[in-house]
């Protein structure tokens, strides 16, 4: 399945993009793709449905983010070896773990504010994915069973915010716009292997970043594992799993974003992004 929200920013439906491309209303189901939704059992009973008796939406409409406020939004950093060697920073041990506010969340063609301050605001296309089932303590060989479904994230990032000063990623990280998700969830039945998708992000028609989810460093079925023995993974929670090189700070001189940019990403299967930049207030 590929699940979705469409609609106005703060009043989206939940939605289903049928085999046939067409996009129907599942508003008569389900009340919204919240993280509940994102349970096993309710996927499950989605999955059931005869897709051809649901309405379908006509004309061109806006995706919301495809998950309804998270519990947690999780992210992995320097999870390529490339992308680490053009930050100037080791290839690390273990995973990097940071956390982004949910309310920096997006959808996938919303504008990008650049935040009142901002002085470095980059890009990193992403695979991210949606937790099905409870994870406690789960061992690799079951950690993808755990999985309800991946997804495109653009991690924007400021880093000034994030690097300079006293550090912590999170304060360069979750300002509002800088979790675009989606268009879509595609569920784990439609991904068999997360570790064979390529993955692009061009600026301004220019492609920047290419990569494939077989160089990183920790699959996600390790990510999966190493962060359920410190911390419950509910359903609904989204983990971004890192960036392949072609960072604006990797740049050389680095090269950050400014109004008018405009980001086009997209990765195998889950579909595309499209957002400009925009100055905030």
């Amino acid at each position: 399945m590929k699940l979705c929200r469409f609609g106005e920013a703060g009043a989206e439906r939940p939605g289903l993009m049928a085999s046939d491309g067409s996009l129907r209303d599942l508003g008569a189901i389900i009340g919204d793709l919240d993280a509940a939704a994102y349970d096993q059992p309710v996927l499950d009973r989605l999955r059931a449905l005869d897709v051809a008796t649901l309405p379908e939406v006509k004309g061109p409409v806006r995706f919301g983010p495809p998950i309804h406020r998270p519990g947690h939004f999780i992210a992995i950093g320097l999870n390529y070896a490339d992308h680490a060697a053009e930050s100037g920073m080791p290839v690390p041990a273990e995973p990097v773990v940071f956390s982004k506010a949910p309310s920096c969340i997006s959808g996938p063609n919303d504008p990008v504010i650049i935040p009142a301050g901002s002085t470095k605001l980059d890009w990193e296309v992403e695979l991210a994915f949606v937790i099905g089932r409870r994870a406690w303590q789960v061992s690799e060989a079951e950690a993808l069973s755990h999985v309800a479904g991946y997804l495109i994230c653009n991690d924007i990032s400021e880093r000034a915010w994030q690097i300079e000063g006293t550090g912590q990623w999170i304060k360069g990280k979750s300002a509002p716009t800088f979790g675009p998700l989606g268009p879509f969830v595609v569920t784990a039945d439609e991904i068999p292997d997360p570790q064979a998708l390529d993955l692009t992000l061009d600026l301004n028609g220019v492609r920047t970043q290419t990569g494939s989810t077989r160089t990183m460093i920790f699959p996600v079925a390790t990510l999966v594992s190493f962060l359920s023995q410190l911390m419950v993974l509910e359903p609904g929670d989204v983990v971004t799993t890192g960036t392949p090189p072609g960072v604006g700070m990797g740049k050389k001189p680095p090269l950050y974003l400014k109004p008018g940019d405009v980001m086009e990403l997209g990765i195998s299967g889950l579909g595309t992004q499209r957002q400009v930049v925009v100055a905030g207030g």
